[in-house]
């Protein structure tokens, strides 16, 4: 199951945190980017140590495929920490973005200030993305500079190398690669990275977790569900298994082989595709209460 021991190349982690680390001296500020379906799992925790002290704003990206209602509650969550300058975005339509530069300039006031005062009003602010794969760093570049810097693919773990691009509003941008932390054994964390397509899904049994995001769906959001795939009432009740609730929405689908079976394979990526794309509706897997 995800998120049992699953190993990331610690080595190659290592490297990479040295280097974040030491490019971490370089900037003047940073943007988290975080997923806002799942804010607590996509945050790196070796992130979270890198970024201390650092003046940060926190990007809750994708937060159109997000729940409203949860999106509320995770910009209170963070503005009450304290730590950091939270903001919803979605890097693909823009929504948002503008903020990203006027949020950065407030936090550095102070920084800015004293660079007015020595004469250096022109002096660009440099900035570090820092985010786990699949979570839109190249696709937000690419936004705010208004043209295709960065290589982004719908692939976990493609910007490889360190690379700076100006933006349109004076920013200079590092990004980073997109990395995982060596080891999580949070069963919960693994599934909710799986579902958003953070871990490739060839390393995992798509069947498996097709189900238990079925499952999940059932007890988070049964109307959405319901309505999405025309389940009966049996299937949404607790007694059913969520293979049994992944076998009723491929029948409703029509996605049988010969024989009458249920072809699993297929309606198990039907269903992690129309999540990931927020057909079945605007979703979110964890709530601030939880963490």
């Amino acid at each position: 199951m995800p998120g049992e021991n699953i190993q990331w190349f610690p080595g190659h982690m290592a490297k990479t945190r040295k280097q974040i680390a030491a490019d971490m001296k370089e900037v003047d500020a940073c943007l988290e980017l975080l997923d806002a379906r799942i804010p607590a799992s996509s945050r790196n925790p070796e992130i979270i140590k890198l970024l201390s002290g650092k003046p940060t704003v926190t990007l809750l990206n994708k937060a159109s495929l997000a729940d409203p209602e949860a999106n509320a509650e995770w910009i209170a969550y963070f503005k009450k920490k304290g730590q950091t300058t939270p903001l919803l975005i979605d890097s693909v339509t823009g929504e948002g973005t503008g903020r990203i530069t006027p949020a950065l300039r407030e936090l550095l006031a102070d920084k800015l200030a004293r660079w007015q005062e020595r004469g250096m009003k022109g002096r660009r602010i440099k900035v570090m993305i820092l985010g786990i794969p699949n979570v839109g760093k190249s696709t937000l570049i690419n936004r705010l500079v208004g043209a295709r810097k960065a290589k982004a693919e719908d692939r976990p773990g493609v910007t490889r190398e360190k690379q700076w691009v100006l933006t349109s509003t004076g920013l200079m941008l590092l990004d980073t690669p997109g990395v995982l932390w060596p080891k999580f054994e949070d069963r919960k964390t693994g599934e909710a990275l799986a579902f958003t397509g953070a871990i490739k899904d060839q390393i995992l049994d798509t069947e498996t977790l097709a189900a238990s995001l079925a499952g999940k769906l059932r007890r988070l959001y049964p109307a959405l569900l319901s309505a999405r795939y025309k389940l009966p009432d049996d299937v949404m009740s607790s007694d059913a298994s969520d293979f049994d609730l992944l076998f009723e929405i491929g029948r409703k689908r029509g996605f049988l082989i010969s024989g009458g079976d249920v072809d699993t394979e297929r309606v198990a990526l039907m269903l992690l595709d129309e999540f990931r794309s927020a057909k079945i509706g605007r979703i979110s897997l964890e709530r601030p209460s939880e963490v």
